[in-house]
């Protein structure tokens, strides 16, 4: 690896961090997968790039499974498994995340709908975030459409 691509590794590992709220090693693997030439590693080869024991990189590879930011693969002949993130089903996470944001804007209506009448600051907050939410579901799927027709013609 390039100085560059361990570099990169380390700043993108860090947001993921901070942002996905992942451990630091599991953030490093994930970096390393988007960063890394070949697209596909094997369990050696992260452990090896990353320099860190078999033990961080099976704890972290199983977190990044469960939480299915990974997945693995195999070859034919080849009994290694195959990491790689799962940047080709961005479209299906996207999907299961909007239908996660409106299942969540339902229970935020039916919270709001007993909350008492005298706390009108946090009610009318909460009137807000589900308004906000109405608007994302009616605009995201408008978003993708234009995005589609502006790509694909």
């Amino acid at each position: 690896m390039t100085t560059t691509q361990e570099e990169l590794i380390e700043r993108v590992g860090i947001y993921f961090e901070k942002e996905a709220k992942l451990q630091p090693i599991a953030g490093r693997i994930m970096a390393l997968l988007l960063v890394a030439d070949q697209t596909e590693l094997t369990f050696d080869e992260i452990q090896e790039r990353l320099q860190i024991s078999k033990g961080a990189t099976s704890l972290a590879l199983n977190l990044l499974m469960r939480m299915e930011m990974v997945e693995y693969v195999t070859k034919p002949g080849d009994r290694k498994r195959y990491f790689r993130n799962r940047l080709k089903q961005w479209r299906e996470q996207m999907k299961q995340k909007h239908e996660t944001m409106a299942k969540v804007k339902h229970l935020l209506k039916e919270i709001l709908a007993i909350r008492p009448v005298e706390t009108v600051e946090f009610n009318n907050k909460l009137a807000e975030l589900i308004d906000f939410m109405e608007f994302m579901d009616r605009e995201i799927p408008l978003l993708v459409q234009r995005w589609e027709k502006q790509r694909f013609g």
